[in-house]
């Protein structure tokens, strides 16, 4: 039994309202699990797995049902801040393989693109990519991926954590839409840091103008001799880019190995993806921070929706969950909540978090009593030297300049830590709700209003 937690003692926690969920989120507090992960065939291992256990990867997850590495410096050696020491000063490559991309290709493609994306794909240019939602027809979101318009008739929706492919072949099951939709073996890894320019630079010379390149901007190129596509993008806030290999469980080693030499005069460190900084750029994770039953205003991605009528952000067509989208926008334009909780972010006491959080850490109102609210990202800010946090409290109603809906920044709450982290176990510590993001991005997403 962990010495952590008295698993004898576990308490359901039913005061938060999810009453709008038809499966609320667990919120048992059961601490960390020490349990072997069973490496089965069940679960596939992508192209890049070997060579990130060649590069010292010593624990994983599972992610769209690939074994995804979280982990490289052990604990004893300084843990994931010193991976978060690489990411901020030097350059990270991750092994993103996880993200599966599903292309969609045909004379179709770009109408029934739009058809599932709550943005605006005619406005999205070949050889350029976006940040995009896709929502079911209730308006909950039912993943947010890179989109990649490789040419006039060719789109890759490059995934997060949630089986988008099968969906998409759903929706086409009667191929109203003359276009194809299949998993392609295109791979990527990112590049990640201040000097992922430099390291481009050297891997790709002059097939790229990379000084012009625009954030979201594409190019083919070829890495180690093989065929990629690149990406002006990231997970982590800095300045980064996107590898994605074709035919990658062909050649994986060669592109791999080709980054790996090119990054030794830049400091190369091969790292899992850097949560810590997502987190500081108030980046989203599907499966933490949302899932399907969180719609885009209650998880801030209401500038991702487009609605009826003229202007920039607008698009004419029809697209699943718009109906549910726009009468979720008027109810709260109205004055009206139409859910219980809103994300928000937190500055909070207690020792550094500097590692994942194994449960949805609790939040109670300030005066104390039973949780109203649960932390989704928790991690520490280093430069700020206090622990941040996004997390989800009841909705009051506020809303920004734009209209979308936002937490009352200055409300104080108090989040229940684990002994771990806690100055005093069984006292929750203070937090109060902040702006997002903690800490301005490289490439700053306006979070605004779609403009294509």
């Amino acid at each position: 039994m962990s010495k952590e937690f008295d698993y004898t003692k576990l308490k359901h926690t039913t005061s938060v309202d999810q009453s709008d969920r038809q499966v609320p989120y667990n919120l048992r507090q059961s601490g960390p699990t020490k349990v072997e992960m069973l490496i089965s065939t069940r679960v596939r291992k992508s192209p890049y797995w070997h060579l990130s256990m060649q590069a010292g990867c010593w624990r994983a997850t599972v992610y769209n049902r690939i074994y995804h590495p979280r982990g490289y410096v052990k604990p004893e050696d300084g843990g994931a801040m010193v991976e978060y020491d690489a990411i901020v000063n030097h350059v990270t490559m991750w092994n993103v393989a996880v993200e599966r991309q599903i292309r969609v290709k045909g004379p179709d493609a770009e109408k029934f693109t739009d058809y599932v994306i709550t943005r605006d794909a005619t406005k999205i240019s070949p050889m350029r990519a976006r940040y995009v939602i896709l929502c079911n027809a209730y308006g909950g979101v039912l993943n947010d991926p890179i989109l990649l318009r490789i040419s006039k008739d060719e789109f890759w929706f490059s995934l997060s954590d949630s089986d988008i492919g099968m969906y998409l072949q759903g929706v086409n099951a009667d191929q109203r839409f003359d276009c194809t939709v299949e998993e392609i073996d295109a791979c990527p890894v990112q590049i990640q840091g201040p000097k992922s320019k430099a390291l481009m630079k050297d891997l790709c010379g002059d097939q790229v103008d990379f000084d012009n390149m625009p954030f979201y901007g594409l190019a083919e190129v070829k890495i180690g001799g093989r065929s990629c596509v690149i990406s002006q993008s990231g997970f982590s806030g800095e300045a980064g880019y996107e590898i994605y290999l074709r035919n990658a469980t062909l050649y994986a080693e060669d592109m791999w190995n080709a980054v790996l030499e090119a990054g030794k005069k830049h400091n190369l460190m091969v790292i899992a993806p850097a949560h810590h900084r997502r987190i500081q750029a108030g980046i989203l994770s599907w499966g933490q921070d949302m899932d399907q039953q969180h719609n885009p205003f209650q998880c801030n991605l209401g500038y991702q929706v487009s609605l009826s009528g003229k202007g920039e952000w607008n698009k004419e067509g029809d697209y699943v969950g718009k109906a549910s989208l726009e009468k979720m926008k008027n109810e709260l334009k109205a004055g009206k909540k139409p859910y219980k909780l809103q994300l928000v972010g937190l500055e909070l006491g207690g020792k550094p978090i500097e590692d994942y959080a194994p449960d949805f850490w609790l939040i109670s109102n300030s005066d104390g009593g039973d949780p109203v609210g649960f932390v989704t990202s928790p991690w520490y800010h280093p430069e700020k030297k206090v622990n941040i946090a996004m997390g989800y409290v009841p909705f009051d109603g506020t809303l920004n300049t734009n209209g979308f809906p936002k937490g009352k920044i200055g409300t104080k709450y108090k989040v229940h830590l684990p002994e771990k982290y806690s100055n005093a176990p069984g006292t929750p510590v203070d937090a109060v709700v902040v702006d997002i993001p903690f800490k301005e991005s490289f490439n700053a997403n306006t979070r605004e209003v779609v403009k294509g």
